[in-house]
């Protein structure tokens, strides 16, 4: 017997769908985007995979307060600056979709552990979009185990639209993933991670696109492990290449390097050298990132859970307009002197809750096809 059935009749599914998601790079004409919320967000769970990537005082106050709310201080002029952006995004015709509000203070268990959530301002880190699909990535920080469950209703919508879901296989996260010698390495000691490899996990913020060739650094929350199982995932039809990064304690690839259109790319000096880029990016012009600001505000000091270059931390909305902090008024001079449109948007007090603009966003649409740009 036949085991292929062919629907028919009101029922069957159209058998040519547009699906909604299609993105294939980092700076193709923005059409829609999911932005994060703020919502019941907590403090993260207290974890040395945690706490080994949270910069000076934030890492001792995450500590004490792991799994509170966040208090109204911070919250509120976060939300305020969220709005704004959200605002300045429809402004510019872009479709905004927002997960759910989740009460990120419930308990929830695995076989071998328990943990409290953190928030899901960061859409960029649960979910990698390649062209039409969506891969739900296995995260590291416990705390995040759940967090694409408040993403459940956009993510069942665009399936339903024509789109193609993916969930890598969830972890495990117990005592053999993480290195229990692990420290921060000084300032000339070479670069050592708290993960081991006795599962792939990765964060899809340590990913870029360039249409078919992704680039990758290893950090705190992505192993070799994580990386091989995207690179067979995806086959013959993706590149990945992985740069090396200097950062002490790396996590998330866009305030080390990041594309800006075809042929630019913007580097973090401190953390990447030129020399040892991938053979393939040589061509492409170097622009070195000016140093951000000073952030003299004492409590956005202590709050921060981001380093010091989140002014590297920004969104492309087409190959000429790019959406920065006002703040970072070097880094504001710099788009402008390299040909670029540099648009303000206040956002510095989203820090307290893991990043700037990348980090606050997944680009579901982007105008463009799938190309090689190498």
């Amino acid at each position: 017997m036949d085991m292929v059935t062919h629907g028919r009749g009101s029922d069957a599914a159209p058998s040519a769908r547009v699906s909604p998601v299609n993105s294939h790079n980092e700076w193709g004409a923005l059409e829609e985007v999911i932005v994060g919320r703020l919502e019941g967000a907590v403090i993260p769970s207290d974890h040395p995979v945690v706490t080994c990537n949270i910069p000076g005082m934030a890492a001792r106050a995450q500590s004490l307060l792991a799994g509170f709310r966040y208090p109204r201080i911070m919250i509120e002029p976060a939300q305020r600056e969220l709005d704004g952006f959200v605002a300045l995004l429809q402004s510019l015709g872009i479709i905004v979709r927002r997960p759910d509000a989740v009460d990120h203070r419930k308990r929830f268990s695995t076989p071998g552990w328990s943990s409290r959530g953190f928030c899901n301002s960061c859409p960029r880190d649960s979910m990698l979009v390649i062209g039409d699909e969506i891969i739900e990535t296995p995260m590291v920080w416990p705390c995040r185990y759940f967090e694409t469950q408040s993403y459940r209703a956009i993510l069942k919508d665009y399936f339903q639209r024509g789109a193609r879901w993916t969930s890598a296989p969830r972890p495990q996260l117990t005592d053999e993933l993480f290195d229990p010698e692990f420290r921060v390495p000084e300032k000339g000691e070479p670069i050592s991670y708290i993960l081991t490899e006795f599962e792939p996990v990765f964060d899809a913020a340590d990913f870029f696109r360039c249409g078919r060739d992704l680039f990758v650094t290893r950090s705190n929350v992505t192993n070799a492990s994580g990386i091989e199982w995207l690179r067979r995932h995806l086959g013959d039809s993706y590149r990945i290449h992985e740069i090396e990064s200097r950062c002490p304690n790396p996590m998330h690839i866009d305030t080390t390097i990041l594309p800006l259109g075809p042929g630019k790319i913007l580097i973090n000096p401190e953390y990447i050298d030129v020399d040892h880029l991938p053979a393939v990016l040589k061509g492409w012009d170097i622009l070195v990132a000016p140093e951000s600001d000073p952030i003299t505000d004492p409590v956005l000091r202590v709050t921060s859970l981001c380093g010091k270059w989140l002014n590297m931390n920004v969104l492309m909305v087409d190959e000429k307009r790019v959406i920065v902090d006002p703040h970072h008024t070097a880094t504001m001079r710099a788009f402008e002197n390299w040909g670029f449109e540099p648009i303000s948007c206040k956002f510095l007090h989203y820090a307290a809750f893991g990043g700037a603009f990348h980090c606050a966003t997944l680009d579901v649409r982007r105008r463009g096809t799938l190309e090689s740009y190498f």
